[in-house]
């Protein structure tokens, strides 16, 4: 089994993007509520797929890996690679927008989608939220009803390849319909809570909410 990391915390970089949130960097006033436009105000299209994260890399073999879902769920579960393979399998298509302002369309992904992952481990009616933490640290936070969508995933392959680790491969979510902060890369545990928890990028003037539509970049 293997599991390691290199690089260091980026604090320059979450010190700018701190002061992009103080200045309300690339706001335009321009909601799109209807979603009229597939590119949501302030965005640019790519073809490529930009690398961001906080500066350390983990290391992850899918023979290490281990995704725990916890919190108000009847059937807490820790799943390994071979594990969350066995469970039903879907692909999708979808466009991802970051709040940094690039936005690719027709992504193709491979994984398990949030509705069967819920109907094995059950959230109890007390679960309001769902709380993510990922092996480098990383958190964020999203509604229940977010995570519940029918595009919402726990993917494992991008493009038809394994999900490469500077993607967050082995495995991470996927929420297609909120800025791609909240589709939480390196995923080691999915917790089902009671109250709401603001993530990393929460507690630095990012919104709570991170619909692109509604430029909801800020808190």
């Amino acid at each position: 089994m293997t599991q390691s990391f290199s690089g260091k915390i980026k604090d320059k970089l979450i010190a700018a993007k701190r002061k992009w949130a103080e200045d309300g960097r690339l706001l335009t006033g321009a909601a799109d509520e209807k979603h009229e436009n597939r590119l949501p105000p302030g965005q640019r299209l790519v073809k490529d797929w930009p690398v961001l994260d906080l500066g350390i890399t983990p290391h992850i073999s899918p023979d290490a890996f281990e995704l725990s879902i916890t919190g108000e769920v009847e059937n807490p579960l820790i799943l390994d690679f071979e594990a969350l393979l066995d469970l039903p399998n879907v692909q999708a298509k979808n466009d991802i927008h970051c709040v940094t302002s690039w936005s690719r369309y027709d992504n193709h992904w491979h994984g398990v989608s949030a509705l069967a992952l819920a109907d094995i481990v059950k959230p109890t009616k007390d679960a309001t939220h769902v709380l993510f933490t990922a092996h480098d640290g990383y958190t964020t936070n999203v509604r229940i009803d977010q995570f519940l969508d029918d595009d919402v995933l726990i993917a494992h392959h991008w493009e038809g390849e394994p999900l490469t680790e500077e993607h967050g491969g082995p495995v991470r979510v996927v929420i297609p319909k909120l800025y791609f902060w909240k589709s939480t890369k390196w995923v080691r545990e999915i917790n089902f809570a009671k109250h709401d928890k603001p993530g990393f990028w929460e507690e630095r003037g990012y919104h709570n909410n991170a619909d692109p539509w509604t430029e909801e970049r800020y808190g």
